[in-house]
């Protein structure tokens, strides 16, 4: 249980049902929770309207309950997985929301980078740490990372996901998944042509996003390094810079 039921949620978005687009739950139906507010400034984030605090007048303060009946309209009532991503949900309080979910059924995953620990993250189905390369421009706090990891109490099923950009970020991510070897690893290539926050519609480059794609398919073969799991973002390869899918 938490200590988080009277505390408000700063919530950018909620939408779906439609399919998660990245990493270990790739393809499954999914609502998704999207908070507002981030403690990073990732040079190529794709998400700005929910991180940059510019965009603050719109998110909403939503009670748990609020958030709650809102999933519950979108799926209808049928128990699925809630994606609860950001922004950097972990700075949200989202303990109550997964026990409320939870007793009806429904199952949660999260996305951080690693750099908040919250006591509620051994209550997830699915934790997603996603530690942020050299391209982002953002240094990682391993002991933060590492401190996420005990508060997870290896409860959720936990994976490392990491975006590769060029050599550089390939490189981190061999250094992150040695360090953490029990953690499986995914990898996906980056969306340089991400969108300006209030411009959904922007024009992707899905050829250079697909030449980067064979080029990490290419160096994984190459390196042996089988362990790792390369996936496309396949919600940019279906809907381009799209918000709401």
């Amino acid at each position: 249980m938490t200590s988080d039921r009277s505390a408000e949620i700063r919530v950018s978005e909620i939408f779906g049902p439609t399919i998660q687009g990245e990493g270990v739950l790739i393809g499954l139906p999914t609502v998704f929770v999207r908070t507002g507010g981030c403690d990073y400034r990732c040079s190529w984030c794709d998400s700005m309207y929910a991180v940059d605090s510019r965009y603050r007048d719109e998110w909403q303060a939503m009670s748990t309950e609020d958030v709650w009946q809102e999933v519950t309209r979108l799926s209808g009532g049928r128990p699925l997985m809630v994606s609860l991503s950001g922004g950097n949900p972990a700075i949200q309080p989202l303990g109550e929301l997964i026990d409320r979910g939870h007793r009806q059924g429904y199952r949660f995953a999260l996305e951080t980078q690693g750099s908040v620990a919250r006591h509620w993250f051994a209550d997830l189905d699915v934790l997603v740490l996603s530690p942020k390369p050299p391209s982002s421009a953002m240094a990682t706090d391993w002991q933060a990372f590492d401190a996420c990891l005990r508060m997870s109490k290896g409860r959720p099923q936990t994976v490392l996901k990491i975006v590769v950009f060029d050599e550089a970020d390939y490189a981190y991510a061999r250094a992150a998944a040695a360090r953490y070897p029990q953690l499986p690893v995914y990898l996906q290539p980056g969306n340089h042509t991400p969108p300006a926050a209030d411009d959904d519609d922007a024009t992707i480059d899905i050829d250079g996003i697909m030449e980067r794609m064979l080029w990490l398919v290419a160096k994984v073969t190459e390196d042996r390094w089988f362990e790792a799991r390369v996936l496309p973002q396949l919600h940019v390869l279906l809907w381009g810079n799209k918000r709401g899918v």
